[in-house]
């Protein structure tokens, strides 16, 4: 009858350390569950802080949507650049749905020159990818740089 115990407690813990070997397996690319090709990411919108910004004037933060259509969430770096310049970055768990992300901007950034279109990338499986948009986030000089579009929060028709 020792044996058969013995037999059967030898089973039991082979059991449950093939179950934390597939559930370590089984985890998504990046540390604890990184974004992947299949996540289908949107930017939403693009704001900045202050908005206006008056020529040369330092950008306090960034407000980025980014909508993730899916069941599972993901980490990834998101990354703001005007042109080729970095000027904002942050590491973010998206969760499904939209999330709403406000960054620090990249140290030294100014709206100084005559045209600034904004895209937004994300780290997809340790490639940076351009994340798709309704449209393109372009800063308008009006009074000062403006990204504001109908509808924005405190923009013209906005809440």
């Amino acid at each position: 009858m020792g044996w058969w115990k013995t037999t059967l407690f030898g089973a039991l813990a082979a059991l449950m350390l093939i179950g934390f070997a597939s559930d370590a397996s089984a985890q998504p690319y990046g540390r604890g569950g990184g974004c992947r090709r299949g996540d289908r990411l949107r930017i939403q919108d693009l704001d900045m802080s202050p908005d206006p910004v008056v020529q040369g004037q330092r950008v306090r933060s960034w407000i980025v949507k980014v909508r993730l259509d899916g069941d599972r969430s993901c980490e990834t770096e998101i990354e703001i650049r005007d042109s080729n310049e970095l000027v904002g970055r942050a590491r973010y768990m998206l969760r499904p749905g939209v999330n709403e992300i406000q960054m620090q901007p990249a140290e030294g950034y100014r709206l100084r020159n005559r045209d600034h279109c904004f895209s937004v990338t994300a780290d997809i499986e340790g490639s940076r990818r351009t994340i798709d948009a309704d449209r393109q986030f372009c800063a308008r000089q009006r009074p000062g740089w403006s990204l504001r579009e109908w509808g924005d929060r405190g923009g013209p028709g906005g809440r």
